[in-house]
């Protein structure tokens, strides 16, 4: 027996996006707004995931100014940064993970918390001006927001996609409760991921890249 399946690359391309753009709530964002929500909902192929998107004011072009003028983009799990693959028209922007990191282990030890969170600790020198992306941990937004409130912290961004059972909504719902003293993306309830973050993340690279003429 013959499967049939479409095998053009560029056929499946468009009709991914067709479909999106057909099934997906995208009114109620503006024109870049409805660009990441799109690549969001592709990323996991739930049209509906859309309605729990949240934007704030000027989180879109706040991203991509910071991603203009060399910003890092840091990461709470390699997952996430392997995923954010449209990097290459941007040499000055490091792409940052601390989870490995040597130290992370015994601050982690020390504070009694899991190593997502420990790793903020090491953001200090990174996160004025920065993009975050996370995609895994609720702990690592819960102790960003912490580090936003109380040593000042001022990253232009947050992507807000942890996933779980277990203060993955909390999490989210506390940034936005933040709204709109910090600019960020998320998705309310459990749903989230490495491959939604990195996606929303790609989606502003790409829209940084077309304002920069790359397209």
């Amino acid at each position: 027996m013959k499967i049939e399946y479409e095998k053009n690359a560029k056929a499946i391309y468009e009709k991914s996006f067709s479909i999106v753009h057909n099934e997906a709530d995208l009114e109620r964002f503006n024109d870049q707004e409805a660009i990441v929500a799109t690549r969001i909902a592709h990323a996991c192929g739930m049209p509906d995931i859309t309605k729990q998107l949240q934007f704030t004011s000027s989180a879109v072009s706040d991203g991509i100014a910071a991603i203009l003028r060399g910003a890092p983009i840091i990461c709470d799990c390699n997952m996430v940064k392997v995923g954010v693959s449209i990097i290459d028209d941007f040499p000055k922007n490091k792409l940052l993970c601390f989870l490995n990191d040597p130290e992370v282990k015994n601050i982690a030890k020390t504070r009694k918390t899991t190593r997502s969170a420990a790793q903020v600790e090491l953001w200090h020198k990174y996160i004025d001006g920065a993009v975050v992306v996370i995609g895994n941990a609720p702990t690592a937004l819960f102790r960003l927001i912490e580090k936003i409130r109380d040593d000042g912290f001022n990253p232009a961004l947050v992507l807000g996609f942890p996933v779980g059972f277990v203060g993955a909504k909390e999490s989210k719902t506390l940034l936005n409760v933040f709204n709109p003293s910090i600019q960020h993306i998320t998705l309310l309830g459990r749903l989230g991921g490495s491959a939604i973050a990195a996606a929303g993340c790609n989606a502003l690279l790409k829209l940084a890249r077309k304002h920069h003429g790359h397209e």
